[in-house]
């Protein structure tokens, strides 16, 4: 299998061999000028409310941190997309799907690398909203019957369930094309970006989003997920770490980056949160295959046990449950490590994203 190419020489690697405790062109600039002073629109105005957190790491409110990012990417979503304009259905499907609830995670893990680099939420709330967008579409397309086949998302009939198939896949698709529109806009942004940098930054994110969830992230994990399912073969440590780089860990990583992207963070600024990301995409799947196999549906939101019951291949059944945490442990360390080099007060949200990651419950 071929490796996830932009960091291949730093991929997490996995060795059954090992003790689990070790294994581990773009728009003028012109263009913006003249747009300068065109009015907010509902994405900015609601992320110039939710100022950065300057308490230190052991100060840091967490809960608070979330709450704020969360009502603010909601406001952001609910104002994406008209309630009542034709195609009424496809409208209110989208909306269903996309604020039916949810932690909000990709969205702060954005908002919070573009101020770790020293960039304003604001600069980052249209991608931050993006790849919201994006994450639903998948949950939805993951859900239908020719995939995963569940009737159950964030503790409520999925979308397939309530609308049908066919409204399903096109809200889907439909969320896909929003969150570039989102991006690319003009009017996405506020005026105090840097009209000389931001253009660039903005075609970058882009094709850094665009490549994290396509043949070469999510959807080429989803892939490989779907050959792995029901398979007599033995699903080797190294492929199932394939299919969850790819399918889970690519938004994630993109959430990330496509922040410091837009925060104007250093190349090399970039590149240690690209790699914090990648810890975090994995270690959140270790924990949703741990979780899958110790907690009910109720306390999930979702359908508890749904891959014993499929076969598939997680975690837990290869390496056990004991050393599945081991494992997470070891993620949730490399994590740490790559936010070192980062002011502590800024790195905060980022730091408790990790532990958040590590330790929840749903």
């Amino acid at each position: 299998m071929a490796a996830f190419h932009p960091l291949a020489a730093s991929r997490v690697r996995i060795s059954p061999l090992l003790p689990a405790a070790a294994m581990a062109g773009t728009v003028g600039a012109a263009s913006y000028v003249h747009h300068h002073r065109r009015r907010f629109c509902a994405i900015v105005a609601t992320a110039a409310a939710s100022p950065v957190p300057a308490a230190a790491a052991t100060e840091f409110d967490f809960q608070a941190y979330m709450g704020e990012r969360a009502a603010a990417v909601n406001r952001a979503l609910d104002a994406s997309i008209p309630a009542d304009e034709p195609p009424a259905a496809l409208h209110e499907a989208m909306r269903y799907a996309l604020l039916a609830g949810g932690k909000r995670v990709r969205p702060a893990l954005c908002l919070a690398a573009c101020a770790v680099v020293g960039g304003r939420e604001a600069w980052a709330m249209p991608a931050a909203a993006a790849v919201e967008m994006v994450h639903t579409m998948s949950l939805v397309h993951d859900d239908l019957p020719c995939m995963d086949d569940d009737d159950l998302r964030r503790g409520k009939p999925t979308c397939h369930v309530v609308y049908g198939e066919p409204i399903a896949v096109l809200t889907g698709d439909a969320l896909l094309s929003l969150s570039f529109h989102h991006m690319a806009r003009f009017d996405s942004y506020p005026p105090d970006i840097d009209v000389d940098k931001h253009p660039a930054r903005v075609v970058r994110a882009i094709g850094e989003l665009a490549r994290c969830i396509g043949s070469e992230g999510l959807v080429a994990g989803q892939v490989v997920d779907l050959e792995m399912t029901g398979s007599t073969e033995t699903v080797p440590l190294d492929r199932l770490e394939y299919i969850h780089l790819h399918k889970t860990a690519a938004l994630l990583e993109a959430s990330v980056v496509i922040g410091a992207i837009l925060g104007g963070g250093s190349d090399e600024q970039i590149e240690r949160l690209r790699k914090y990301a990648r810890s975090i995409g994995l270690l959140f799947q270790v924990v949703d295959d741990i979780l899958d196999v110790t907690k009910s549906s109720e306390e999930l939101g979702k359908t508890a046990g749904k891959d014993l019951a499929s076969d598939k291949t997680t975690y837990p059944k290869l390496l056990g449950l004991e050393k599945s945490r081991e494992f997470a442990e070891k993620l949730l360390s490399d994590a740490r490590e790559q936010l070192s080099g980062f002011d502590q007060e800024k790195a905060a949200p980022l730091l408790h994203l990790a532990n958040y990651i590590a330790y929840r419950q749903n």
